[in-house]
């Protein structure tokens, strides 16, 4: 992630950066061979490199803020541990955005439970709008791209407008009923261009419900080339906006959307974006199916919620 930002492929080639790099003090060692490694790149656009374990310098005056830390689920956990442990995390690093940070800047929250750490940082951050807030559900955005690719003998280019709904965890939807694939230079309806609806309804969706599991499982850690490609692809899109015609998705805040989605939630919908600004893309038909999935992903949501936030109270 950091090679890809720091050479260009994010914020434009013509965009110096300055990386600030937060980590816990037992990992700043650590974090110094990293800061080498970038030096040694040699990167023209990479102006300065900033290791620190403290939040105050992290997070002065920043433009964009990518939250990729967050503590993991040990063996024996309770979900309920998991979201306390977060909410402590993501609630200092909120309150710091809030201090410390520029009023514009654009925070990605990655670490998981996403959605819901991404809405705590937000509700410690009053002064800085809601808006300015996302959460990384764009992995999943292409893992389900490149799912339909695959099957269709295309490349993941010729594969659009894929919609990812709710949470990022096994719960989302990935929903491909106003996907598009260009076949032979015709655009076709996904279901069109795949010609087997059982594997679109069925296996297609617990493959990419389940794809992070399968890489844990294959390669014992959790995806990392596929998570940096993900955020950077996030970032740019917000940065330089969306392609005509085409939407992203990406975990916002759900209050005042069309879908019938409860309101306060940071929830994956269909975003278009220009100007730095989002805008979830209204006016799509939802079927029956559709929707059970879209509810059963948003009630996951509501409750990790509202146990989040009796935390916050604490």
């Amino acid at each position: 992630m950091l090679f890809s930002i720091a050479k260009g492929d994010v914020f434009g080639k013509d965009q110096p950066i300055i990386l600030v790099l937060l980590d816990i003090p037992p990992m700043m060692t650590v974090l110094d061979g990293v800061v080498m490694e970038l030096q040694d790149c040699a990167l023209p656009l990479l102006k300065e490199v900033i290791p620190t374990d403290k939040e105050e310098v992290a997070f002065k005056d920043l433009d964009v803020a990518i939250l990729v830390g967050s503590m993991p689920r040990r063996d024996g956990m309770e979900r309920k541990d998991l979201l306390k442990a977060n909410v402590a995390i993501f609630k200092s690093q909120g309150a710091a955005l809030d201090k410390y940070a520029k009023k514009t800047v654009k925070v990605l929250v990655v670490g998981n439970p996403a959605n819901t750490n991404c809405l705590i940082a937000a509700k410690s951050a009053p002064s800085i709008p809601k808006e300015n807030f996302s959460c990384l559900t764009r992995l999943d955005h292409n893992r389900a791209r490149s799912q339909v690719a695959m099957r269709c003998g295309v490349p993941a280019s010729h594969v659009k407008n894929v919609i990812i709904w709710g949470n990022h965890s096994s719960t989302q939807y990935p929903d491909v009923h106003h996907c598009k694939v260009n076949m032979s230079g015709s655009e076709l309806a996904c279901f069109d261009a795949v010609k087997d609806d059982k594997w679109l309804t069925g296996e297609f969706i617990s493959t990419v419900q389940q794809r992070g599991a399968a890489v844990i499982k294959a390669r014992k850690l959790s995806s990392a080339m596929s998570a940096a490609k993900a955020i950077c692809d996030h970032m740019r899109d917000i940065w330089s906006g969306t392609a005509e015609g085409e939407f992203i998705s990406m975990g916002v805040y759900s209050t005042g959307n069309s879908y019938g989605v409860a309101e306060d939630l940071i929830y994956s919908f269909p975003v278009e974006i220009k100007n730095k600004t989002w805008k979830i893309v209204d006016g799509l038909t939802i079927n029956k199916f559709s929707q059970e999935k879209m509810d059963a992903t948003a009630a996951e949501l509501i409750e990790e919620r509202d146990t989040a936030v009796s935390y916050l109270a604490v």
